[in-house]
């Protein structure tokens, strides 16, 4: 199907780019879905408008690391001292070293102790995981590194994931709800 994933992809170009001449930010919250303008559309030859829609795409963390970094955010952030956090990080993420600016971003949360759990993908991979025929092979991944982490976790610690397969994996196998770091800035921001 990559001649409907060209066509499909060529869509979203074409609607993105008078943003992208503007110079506006393609700001994104689902790794997978916002890091393909940076790697699969240049695989679907596209042009050269691609190069420029892929560096003004920046996951929502990227984006705050980045304007934390240039003095223009003026966030107050605050969850109550003390509070814990395990971060799972998406395999884009990881592989588009987005989890420095998940870091740099969840440090910008005063009372918030962060750990990173060590993983490799949750198994899920996409719809992956959701097909019948995959589902054991998808959990035995899981249970390599992340569900037993998660099931480790002391009772009260919250858990982000951004991945939406992320947080549906660790929801099966695990019975924990995993938040989007989108959703914990929410609830800690300070009006």
């Amino acid at each position: 199907m990559v001649a409907e994933a060209r066509t499909q992809a060529g869509r979203v170009v074409d609607a993105l780019w008078p943003l992208v001449e503007r110079g506006v930010p393609v700001i994104g919250l689902e790794p997978s879905c916002l890091l393909m303008l940076r790697d699969e559309y240049y695989a679907l030859g596209l042009g050269e408008r691609v190069d420029r829609l892929a560096k003004s795409a920046l996951l929502l963390e990227e984006f705050l690391a980045r304007e934390h970094d240039a003095k223009r955010l003026s966030l107050v952030l605050r969850v109550a001292d003390g509070t814990r956090a395990a971060v799972h990080g998406h395999c884009h993420q990881k592989a588009f070293g987005a989890m420095k600016a998940m870091r740099k971003v969840l440090g910008l949360v005063q009372g918030l102790d962060v750990s990173f759990i060590e993983s490799s993908c949750c198994g899920m991979a996409g719809s992956f995981g959701y097909e019948a025929e995959h589902f054991d092979q998808s959990m035995r991944m899981a249970e390599l590194a992340l569900l037993p982490a998660v099931r480790a976790l002391e009772p009260g610690t919250l858990l982000i994931a951004n991945g939406t397969s992320c947080r549906q994996q660790i929801w099966d196998g695990a019975q924990r709800t995993p938040v989007h770091l989108a959703r914990l800035l929410r609830d800690a921001l300070v009006t």
